[in-house]
């Protein structure tokens, strides 16, 4: 360390009791309770479990994007919360917890797995060899497997570097950013593919991918906020980090609050002026039986109420505004993942409308469940701070 370096004094301490004290009861009460759901309405707990699935993905592999982002990018301000980030991508490990009931039921889920439904419609029929349950499940789990290596390779060179404090570690993880980072792209496109955009099978679109990603990285953003602001205020953090730090956190989810609906609009847009038939269907179960009032309420949930929180400087760097707007797009994530899936279950059930009740809350217990507790086993008794990343002390220099 150069002599003009302050010495870095973080003491480790306990998580804050809240993770376990909320984490635990909503991880057990929505396990109760799905289980109830798939005996009750199994084929509506299914889509709700595809829409738990996405959040989750969003949560945990849009974390693991941020460290590589930091990496390939070579960012000083996102350092302190670098090592957060690493914990937060754990909670990408439950995603098979949450894939397996799915593809038990793929039967109920997608059409295009009924065999005698394919063979008699000539678009699923060409479709079929990337539609097909065996190269689904193989997709999934190769999406899993080379994701979860990358998260332990970034978190297995981070924490050896609170020893070593050696630069090279720092240009090993930028090395394999760059491949991490075209896995990435395909990986997230397949997963919104297979698991969101497949439900309609007739029905493609060109960004459904990017429109999707838009609302991972504001989510995992937002994720990560709320898990700074609770670390900072319990003192697990070091003293230095400051509303600075914080308006690049808020700058952040403003962005891609705005870029998730410039992609929002350029779909219904191209779709909209072009009006063929095979492109449009997918749009209009959303103007019609109660979904035009969703699908309205949408562009204010998801875009103008976020976008507002967020807009002026001070707001990006104040804890309060903050925590309100990681809350508001965390919600608006799981609001729009819903707007996305259950149309298609209107569709494959017969019903008509929205619906809402014990069954989708369940889903949303166990997801904040699964965010709360992975969280805790993956951080507790470990650094939250990247200690030996020779960057961190002009990370904590850092003024906008």
């Amino acid at each position: 360390m150069s002599n003009h370096e302050k010495k870095i004094e973080y003491t480790k301490k306990e998580l804050p009791k809240g993770f376990l004290k909320y984490g635990l009861p909503l991880l057990l009460i929505g396990i109760i309770s799905v289980v109830l759901a798939y005996q009750f309405d199994p084929m509506r707990a299914s889509f709700n479990n595809i829409i738990a699935l996405l959040v989750v993905v969003s949560v945990g592999m849009g974390a693991i994007f941020l460290v590589a982002l930091e990496h390939i990018a070579g960012a000083v301000w996102s350092v302190p919360f670098r090592r957060i980030a690493e914990h937060q991508g754990f909670i990408f490990l439950a995603t098979p917890l949450l894939a397996i009931p799915i593809i038990f039921n793929m039967h109920d889920i997608f059409e295009w797995t009924h065999n005698s439904v394919v063979l008699n419609d000539p678009i699923l029929y060409q479709k079929s060899p990337y539609l097909n349950t065996e190269f689904f499940i193989a997709r999934s789990v190769g999406v899993f497997v080379l994701m979860t290596f990358f998260l332990f390779v970034y978190l297995r060179n981070s924490t050896k570097q609170d020893t070593t404090h050696s630069q090279k570690t720092t240009k090993i993880n930028a090395l394999i950013s760059a491949p991490f980072m075209v896995f990435f792209a395909i990986g997230i496109t397949l997963i919104a593919i297979d698991y969101a955009m497949s439900l309609e099978p007739h029905w493609f679109s060109t960004i459904f991918g990017v429109y999707y990603f838009a609302g991972t990285f504001a989510t995992a953003m937002a994720v990560l906020t709320l898990i700074t602001l609770s670390l900072k205020s319990n003192g697990n953090l070091l003293k230095e980090i400051n509303r600075n730090h914080y308006y690049s956190m808020g700058g952040l989810m403003f962005a891609f609050t705005a870029f998730w609906m410039y992609m929002a609009f350029s779909q219904y847009m191209l779709i909209w002026y072009a009006n063929i038939p095979e492109e449009t269907f997918w749009f209009l179960p959303r103007m019609e039986n109660g979904w035009e009032y969703l699908s309205i309420a949408l562009i204010l949930i998801k875009f103008i109420i976020p976008f507002g929180l967020l807009l002026n400087r001070n707001s990006k760097m104040n804890p309060s505004r903050l925590k309100l707007a990681s809350f508001w797009i965390i919600g608006a994530h799981i609001y729009d993942m819903y707007w996305l899936v259950m149309p298609s279950y209107n569709r494959m059930s017969g019903t008509e409308g929205p619906v809402f009740g014990w069954i989708e809350l369940s889903f949303i217990a166990l997801s904040a469940g699964i965010i709360l507790v992975f969280y805790y086993l993956a951080a507790r008794n470990k650094n939250h701070i990247p200690i030996g990343d020779p960057k961190l002390n002009r990370a904590l220099d850092f003024h906008i």
